[in-house]
């Protein structure tokens, strides 16, 4: 039966649309450019980082944020970053009983901003800044296990990559589920691994509570 639900940052809760547009406004370069090499990148399998090395070789995004920081463009979300399902998804979890978490790849200011954003609606927020550890170590999936108290196989992780969220949740013990949206998302759905390998999958998080229901009828059939 899954008890608690977590969810990625990037993608599944947050539209990084604006966050990857400011990049491309530091380095200079057209949104349109930076979000086509961003789309070839990850649909040729590398890691996204690897963007930033095609306009600017040898880029550091430690020193990088630390400049921006510096200039006083320290990265950030607001409410109009959330995509729309987000609000009411959490909501309706918390009405079924079930305990949310939000655990992602990014820094601890960002655990901060998010802790500030989700109070009240999540039982907790942290990054890979807060944890020490980043995905897809299987670390951070059991720090995530720890944080629920629940056992892995009641802990169901939310995200949108095959890589860094439904494989390495999976082999913690984690259920998953892998959303389609986003880069990563879209991409990933039509991969075989995404029919054989995730728990469940979804379109919209509007569809989690539903499938979470059906989940536990089942298994506890």
């Amino acid at each position: 039966m899954i008890r608690a639900v977590v969810f990625g940052i990037g993608e599944c809760l947050i539209d990084q649309t604006r966050e990857f547009g400011e990049w491309a406004d530091w380095l200079g370069v057209p949104r349109h450019t930076f979000a086509a090499q961003f789309g070839a990148v990850v649909a040729q399998g590398r890691d996204h980082s690897e963007t930033f090395q095609v306009f600017r070789p040898g880029f550091d995004i430690a020193e990088e944020r630390a400049k921006r920081e510096a200039c006083g463009k320290q990265e950030w979300y607001g409410e109009n970053d959330l995509y729309p399902d987000v609000r009411l998804a959490l909501k309706e979890l918390r009405s079924a009983g079930l305990w949310i978490g939000i655990a992602g790849n990014h820094t601890a200011h960002i655990g901060q901003v998010l802790r500030v954003m989700f109070a009240g609606h999540v039982h907790m927020a942290a990054t890979s800044g807060d944890f020490g550890v980043a995905k897809p170590d299987p670390r951070f999936f059991e720090r995530i296990v720890a944080h629920t108290g629940y056992e892995p196989e009641e802990v169901l992780y939310v995200g949108d990559r095959l890589d860094h969220d439904v494989i390495p949740a999976a082999a913690v013990g984690l259920r998953t589920a892998l959303l389609a949206r986003g880069p990563w998302g879209v991409i990933h759905q039509h991969h075989p691994d995404a029919h054989r390998l995730p728990t469940m999958r979804l379109t919209s998080l509007r569809q989690i509570v539903a499938r979470v229901a059906e989940y536990n009828t089942v298994t506890a059939a």
